[in-house]
């Protein structure tokens, strides 16, 4: 499996961009896919020069409904022909965040997509085919982000705090090895694994995406202490970790000295080979 990694709030170099999204391009023995179209269609400049065909891609899968991980959809879907795209009903609800100044932006997909014969509209557990598996409805409240209370959705009786039903994951199996993708993980990497193992999806070997340990609304970190009960609670699954995005860096750091050769950093321009 190769993963390469458009678009990330780092590059590697100075021949990538960089932005506050997210956006993975993953090469298969059968197919290749994409996870996430970043903030923008910056995607498409780093694609371009990692030598990737976008509109070669198969299948599309959208983590969630923010536009810092759809804001190249519409692009895409100009580019690209035939891949269907895999997104949860609720994704393209009104989604915005609560900013320290009261103002409320607008934070979700774009609405004139709608509708759109490639879409793909997803239950809380697909199996696309036998190795691509997608799963939503994660329950539980373990070490939670704070940051989610800044995150709201649009309901018929106005603004309320996100339940996240929009958010789904990605479980692709290759061989002797099970990747978990996340694009933010709003219900939690600890509970998104602990819901994996109730479910009997895994085992997981691989966990890649963003922890949202990082909120842009109110550029804070979660505290120390939640971000070293997830390092402890990863550590003891003992698998390998590939974070980005809104993890943050300063997160990072404090799980990369608790998890050592098990957590690394994936940045816009990357190659994994798993």
């Amino acid at each position: 499996m190769i993963i390469k990694v458009l678009a990330e709030n780092n590059t590697v170099s100075a021949a990538y961009k960089g932005e506050h999204g997210l956006s993975l391009y993953l090469e298969t023995g059968k197919y290749k896919l994409l996870f996430d179209l970043g903030a923008s269609e910056l995607c498409f400049d780093n694609a371009r020069t990692m030598q990737v065909d976008l509109a070669a891609v198969d299948m599309v899968f959208i983590s969630h409904g923010h536009h810092d991980h759809g804001g190249g959809l519409a692009r895409f879907l100009q580019i690209n022909k035939k891949a269907p795209v895999y997104i949860r009903p609720p994704a393209f609800a009104g989604h915005y965040s609560q900013k320290p100044d009261g103002t409320q932006p607008y934070i979700g997909l774009e609405q004139n997509l709608l509708p759109n014969e490639r879409f793909v509209f997803t239950e809380e557990y697909v199996r696309v085919t036998e190795e691509l598996e997608l799963f939503s409805g994660v329950g539980g409240s373990k070490l939670e982000s704070l940051g989610n209370r800044n995150l709201l959705m649009e309901t018929e009786h106005g603004l309320v705090p996100d339940n996240f039903l929009h958010e789904q994951n990605l479980l692709i199996t290759e061989g002797n090895k099970k990747v978990l993708l996340a694009g933010c993980a709003h219900r939690g990497i600890v509970n998104i694994l602990e819901h994996v193992s109730a479910k009997g999806y895994g085992p997981v070997t691989h966990v890649i995406g963003g922890f949202h340990l990082y909120s842009p609304p109110t550029e804070e970190y979660e505290s120390r202490e939640l971000i070293s009960g997830i390092g402890d609670y990863l550590q003891q699954l003992g698998l390998q970790y590939y974070t980005c995005h809104c993890t943050g860096t300063e997160a990072y750091k404090q799980l990369k000295e608790q998890l050592g050769e098990r957590m690394h950093y994936l940045a816009t321009g990357a190659v994994l080979i798993l």
